[in-house]
């Protein structure tokens, strides 16, 4: 390899110091709670194929407040990393007092749907074939899980203000930590609640939620814990609620930078939603095998989405320092380490594809269709690591209308017609549809290319 190529796209060991240094600790985090997940998710399935199913439909739904909640306090959070670069404790302050408020909204709003809407949003699911066992079990089934789960929503609420902010500022050993000891509470009070262990009630579906909402509460409290107790090292916590008041002029800037974002967000997890729902016409063993195969996917792409923090974290940080050179820099350096790093997992993955279905207790056809799934999601794994690190690093230069359209205008406009038109019109097998809708994210691939290239988001918006 020539050293001019070597240095424009692989940094020095300094620089992958640093990098891990952030990425490693979401690593750990994510990749220990997607495999207590694929646990949670191995031990709902040991009681039945509707039981997993419920679970899996109302997890699908939860999925769009998750994302809502990360896109409105992740919008605020990129004045939140270039305040840290440029020291501006009180600007910070600000973000973290507007997410507060902002957090408090989507709170309010998902649980008026979830608790008017859930039982309908659940049936949408359901509206397919029998193949592969009872719908209405599986409706009741979720609607049970639903209604305990909304309660961990405040916790989720009060949680993420605290950890996104000590990852922009570059914490994120405690949120790791956090997110470890909340996994294990998970897991333990799974086996117990689950199957009715060491003289626990056996509330199989209704113990899951259970367990999880225990965990998101043990979780928010250390995070809380620590940053009260941590206020002399980390200075922006002190005075953080001296007022709850926002200045107009920044309530106005945040907003106009953060919405699309959580509009985004909001849309692109509706899109995730109604693929999901796209493909559950095909019948339950669908619902059933999607949901096996996206539990192993989250396993193997803690990498690079790990990486996509790094990007948000690190680049904007250079930007609100005013260096505008070392972030470009940076950001490709860290593309090409997200895409090599997902050529390795999505490898290991595919070499593995039959073996994880295996675990569960469904039938063989649910069992082949996961497989199938996971096959194309190994396949596609270096696509998506691209498409995940370009939409930071776009982020994070404040260029959320360009990321809007970039990511949930192309899911809602190009992948979820493409999803429901061969689903409903064509016999083609499931696997086949939606190997063809990751196909055409190859376009979007293109697009992510020219504005990286161009360099549009390559400024300081703090200053």
């Amino acid at each position: 390899m020539k050293t001019g190529i070597k240095s424009r796209y692989f940094g020095d060991k300094a620089f992958y110091k640093m990098v891990f240094g952030v990425a490693v600790p979401i690593m750990i985090q994510n990749g220990i709670t997607n495999f207590v997940s694929l646990l949670d998710n191995i031990m709902v399935g040991q009681i039945g194929t509707e039981q997993m199913s419920g679970v899996a439909i109302v997890n699908q739904l939860m999925f769009i407040f998750f994302l809502c909640m990360f896109g409105g306090l992740s919008g605020v959070g990129i004045f939140t990393s270039q305040y840290y670069g440029y020291k501006d404790d009180e600007g910070i302050r600000y973000t973290f007092r507007y997410k507060f408020w902002l957090g408090l909204i989507i709170v309010i709003l998902a649980l008026t749907v979830f608790l008017i809407f859930g039982s309908d949003l659940i049936q949408a699911y359901l509206n397919g074939s029998e193949d592969g066992g009872d719908l209405v079990a599986a409706k009741g089934f979720g609607e049970s899980y639903l209604l305990v789960i909304l309660t961990s929503l405040p916790a989720i609420y009060v949680g993420m203000m605290y950890s996104s902010t000590l990852r922009e500022c570059g914490e994120t050993k405690v949120p790791m930590v956090a997110g470890l000891v909340a996994v294990c509470v998970n897991l333990l009070f799974n086996y117990l609640l689950i199957f009715g262990n060491f003289g626990f009630p056996k509330l199989g579906v209704i113990g899951a939620a259970i367990a999880t909402v225990l965990s998101r509460y043990v979780e928010m409290t250390i995070i809380v814990v620590w940053c009260i107790r941590h206020k002399h090292t980390h200075t922006y916590f002190n005075g953080i609620f001296r007022t709850l008041k926002v200045p107009g002029h920044l309530v106005r800037k945040f907003f106009r930078t953060g919405m699309p974002i959580l509009v985004n967000e909001g849309l692109w997890s509706v899109g995730v939603a109604l693929l999901a729902q796209a493909y559950s016409v095909r019948g339950l063993n669908v619902v059933a095998g999607q949901n096996i195969a996206n539990t192993i996917n989250n396993i193997f792409n803690v990498v690079f989405i790990a990486m996509g923090d790094a990007v948000a974290i690190l680049v904007g940080q250079a930007l609100g320092a005013g260096e505008l050179e070392k972030a470009k820099d940076w950001a490709r350096k860290l593309i090409v380490t997200g895409m090599l790093s997902a050529l390795l997992m999505g490898s290991l993955m595919l070499s593995t594809a039959h073996l994880f279905p295996k675990l569960y207790e469904t039938n063989d056809q649910a069992r082949e269709i996961a497989a199938m799934f996971i096959i194309v999601q190994a396949i596609a794994m270096t696509k998506d690591a691209f498409l995940h690190c370009s939409y930071f690093t776009l982020r994070s230069g404040g260029k959320t209308i360009i990321t809007f359209l970039f990511d949930s205008v192309f899911m809602l406009g190009v992948s979820v017609p493409v999803a429901y038109l061969l689903s409903n019109l064509t016999d083609l097998h499931v696997a086949w549809i939606f190997a063809l809708v990751h196909t055409a994210d190859l376009l979007k691939c293109l697009i992510g290319y020219i504005l990286l290239t161009k360099g549009v988001w390559v400024r300081n918006i703090v200053k």
